[in-house]
């Protein structure tokens, strides 16, 4: 009680000094809300994390019915909710990948990956790399997902720091402030207990306030039949089938198409493989129970993210068919506020309060899975084998918790200070699914890969990679690829890239195998 009497005393010093016109009503629901989850987080699940086991793995005991909400939960983040909305308002069902590709994803996962991996009863996502290509080339490999973890988190972060400007007038950086602060605190007290009961009940204010947004705010535009007339009249207009989930099949020939068809179809195959090696998803499923368990959690998550991507897609519907100089307002200017903007002039406040929270508890649910994840793999992969082999469970646990810190506070960082973050993250995004998908799909399925083939496939999609060039570090493009428009490269390099070192492990491997014999997929070391 005293905590948010403090917290609201200091919104309270910093709305005068800064002569902000805060929405009290909207503020008191979301501190109670965050003060709900921090107490979930914190107290009913500290006694819980006492040993290295529980703290990384809960002890692999954890519930399917837990996990299977904790799994849906990490991937409804904050990017996945706003991403999917500003999609269908802006570009068509048809670009709003991400819902379906992450569903499809996950069954996968769930059918070919979650099974073998719990059967070998791995620690992290990098130890069957570990155990075919040693500890070096494993820490390289780290890399990615290391990236990939602190710039999603800051790219969700980015995402509730614009929402709680627009709807409760706190200014961005607050926003981020309070938002981590609490992710990090609960997160750092209970491991991965924490994270899973948290997960549960933000996953739970997903659904009903952005379910409960969607009736109110359809209203404006005439009803569920007449809102997605309108949506598909409009989009039909902008081009062929973009109303639809998928383009035509014969899309390279439709005008309204051509050549980016093909650069559909690579950030479908991103967006559905490149999802797999990811530690975040990897935690849960090795946390499971049994080998059933670890594959139903996946697919039944994939499920659930679909039905939490529904509201999302209406939205973003509602706000493309919304007159919004009708209600005395300028549509937005950024097609990222389309959220924000239909919960704060669509909706009653209350409502508005409550679809807030839902993103709120998205956003939540995805930076401490994201920072335990990457803080996981930092003890386990890099620091244990390469610095310090014989640590004790107490000093990697120690290290565990010094690492949530830094990689939230980098998180934090990143998104106050760089307005791109969500380019790095897809950008890392796009790295993992090159370099690290055909890493992990080798070292689990092919008996014969050896570092040497390692070392050959990593380079392959690395020069292929970054032959395309990359705007966002200005690399410029160096191999020269066609189908080019407007300086964007619609040739499915990326693809390329993953596939060219798929066949560089294989082959590299076998004609290596006798200086450099393969090593038994096994587990190094157990806790």
């Amino acid at each position: 009680m005293l905590g948010i009497t403090a917290v609201f005393s200091l919104i309270y010093l910093y709305s005068i000094f800064t002569d902000r016109n805060i929405y009290w009503g909207g503020l008191s629901f979301m501190v109670i809300a965050y003060a709900l989850v921090y107490y979930i987080g914190a107290v009913t699940a500290k006694n819980k994390s006492d040993s290295l086991n529980d703290m990384m793995l809960g002890g692999r005991q954890i519930p399917l019915w837990i996990s299977m909400f904790t799994m849906a939960s990490t991937w409804v983040g904050g990017g996945y909710i706003n991403g999917t909305a500003e999609a269908a308002y802006a570009s068509g069902l048809v670009w709003a990948q991400a819902p379906w590709a992450y569903a499809v994803s996950l069954i996968i996962g769930g059918i070919f990956y979650a099974r073998i991996m719990r059967r070998y009863e791995f620690t992290t996502m990098l130890d069957p790399l570990e155990s075919r290509f040693g500890s070096r080339i494993t820490g390289l490999l780290f890399l990615a997902p290391l990236t990939g973890e602190i710039f999603w988190s800051g790219a969700i972060l980015t995402a509730l720091g614009t929402t709680f400007g627009t709807i409760l007038g706190l200014d961005f950086t607050t926003s981020i402030l309070l938002s981590a602060a609490i992710a990090i605190a609960y997160t750092v007290a209970g491991g991965l207990w924490s994270v899973v009961y948290t997960d549960v009940v933000q996953f739970g204010m997903i659904l009903v306030g952005l379910f409960l947004v969607v009736p109110f705010a359809i209203g404006h535009t005439g009803g569920f039949a007449e809102n997605w007339n309108h949506y598909t009249v409009g989009m039909e207009k902008m081009g062929a089938n973009f109303s639809s989930l998928f383009p035509p099949l014969d899309g390279w020939k439709n005008p309204d198409w051509g050549a980016h068809y093909w650069s559909w179809w690579d950030s479908a195959l991103m967006l559905i493989f490149g999802a797999i090696p990811w530690q975040v998803y990897f935690q849960r499923v090795l946390s499971a129970r049994s080998e059933n368990a670890a594959m139903w959690l996946s697919i039944l998550a994939g499920i659930w993210a679909i039905i939490a991507a529904v509201p999302a897609v209406l939205i973003g519907t509602i706000g493309f068919n919304t007159d919004w100089s009708a209600i005395g307002i300028q549509e937005p200017e950024n097609s990222a506020m389309i959220l924000p903007y239909v919960l704060r002039y669509l909706t009653p406040e209350v409502v508005g309060w409550l679809g807030l929270g839902a993103l709120a508890a998205a956003v939540m649910s995805s930076v401490d899975s994201s920072i335990l994840s990457a803080s996981s793999m930092a003890a386990w992969n890099v620091y244990r084998p390469l610095i310090k082999p014989r640590a004790s469970e107490k000093q990697i646990k120690k290290v565990i918790k010094r690492s949530i810190i830094i990689m939230g506070v980098a998180a934090t960082l990143i998104a106050i200070n760089v307005k791109s973050v969500y380019e790095l993250w897809y950008l890392c995004s796009d790295f993992v699914y090159c370099i690290l998908f055909p890493q992990l799909t080798m070292a689990l399925f092919f008996k014969g890969a050896n570092k040497y083939g390692s070392a050959t496939g990593l380079v392959v999609a690395f020069v292929l990679r970054f032959g395309g060039g990359e705007p966002v570090l200005g690399i410029p493009q160096i191999i020269p690829y066609p189908l080019v428009e407007d300086g964007e490269i619609l040739f499915p390099f990326r693809t390329l890239a993953m596939v060219s070192s798929l066949i560089a492990i294989y082959v590299v491997s076998k004609l290596t195998a006798k200086i450099c014999p393969p090593q038994p997929l096994r587990n190094l070391r157990k806790i």
